[in-house]
């Protein structure tokens, strides 16, 4: 089961990857009939990446990339990285486990080309049995030949680690707004279009090589994120690798 929105999403940020800010992107038609889908599920994804800064409309002239955003770090150097913690039993639930191609933006994300083989995992996470954020992750084949949906029920990385000698290190990791899908809203027993938080995250190991790209989509009705901002002489900064003052962490929202 293929979510037909990850799809068109996949495709259309290649497409916003490859122009400049202002540059125009292909007509709905156009895209629809590249794509194979209706003109709803398109624009279901366009709707998602104009609501999150990533396109915008003009009326009676088309789609053009949007202006680059501004970026703020939130640097938690002493906190790892995977799914946000809160009160409650976590538990995972995987609804689809297949290769795939890279294709040429996770290929960039995973420094591999874009025909190499992934293994794309989609998991729905609960706490209490309740649905929280659905996942999307892509592995390279060639780290976890014969990966199960069993390996994935417990703690992923620990897995990584124990039974495939490969030890996470370090990731980089985006968070931003965004709204469900139908398909989306559904798997998390919400209503259609509600706020969710969208993590961008890649991971690499102890050498530096990405193991892993992740999407996921956290309900925006149960969590928040809360950073701490360290102060020198009146200027917000970032904290520094050692220092406490500082960092990022998840606050369940009751």
């Amino acid at each position: 089961m293929e979510l037909k929105r990850e799809r068109v999403r996949q495709y259309l940020l290649t497409v916003i990857d490859g122009r400049r800010p202002g540059d125009a992107i292909p007509s709905e038609r156009t895209l629809c009939a590249t794509l194979g889908v209706s003109r709803p599920t398109l624009r279901a994804a366009v709707d998602e990446l104009v609501a999150t800064g990533l396109l915008v409309r003009e009326h009676g002239r088309g789609m053009f990339v949007a202006p680059a955003k501004i970026t703020q770090e939130l640097v938690a150097e002493h906190h790892t990285a995977g799914a946000p913690r809160g009160r409650g039993a976590w538990t995972s639930t995987v609804l689809e486990l297949r290769t795939v191609r890279a294709g040429a933006r996770i290929g960039r994300k995973l420094t591999l080309s874009p025909a190499a083989q992934l293994v794309h995992v989609t998991r729905l996470r609960q706490v209490d049995g309740a649905p929280i954020a659905l996942e999307h992750l892509y592995l390279p084949a060639e780290l976890v030949p014969g990966l199960t949906a069993a390996d994935m029920e417990g703690g992923f990385y620990a897995h990584l680690r124990e039974k495939r000698g490969i030890r996470t290190a370090h990731a980089v990791q985006s968070i931003e707004p965004t709204v469900l899908s139908e398909e989306e809203a559904a798997l998390l027993d919400v209503p259609v279009l509600s706020p969710a938080l969208l993590f961008d995250r890649t991971t690499s190991d102890t050498t530096g090589r990405p193991v892993e790209y992740v999407r996921s989509l956290y309900r925006g009705d149960r969590y928040r994120i809360v950073s701490r901002l360290a102060l020198r002489e009146g200027v917000i900064e970032p904290p520094r690798a050692g220092d406490t003052r500082g960092g990022a962490w998840w606050e369940s929202v009751e």
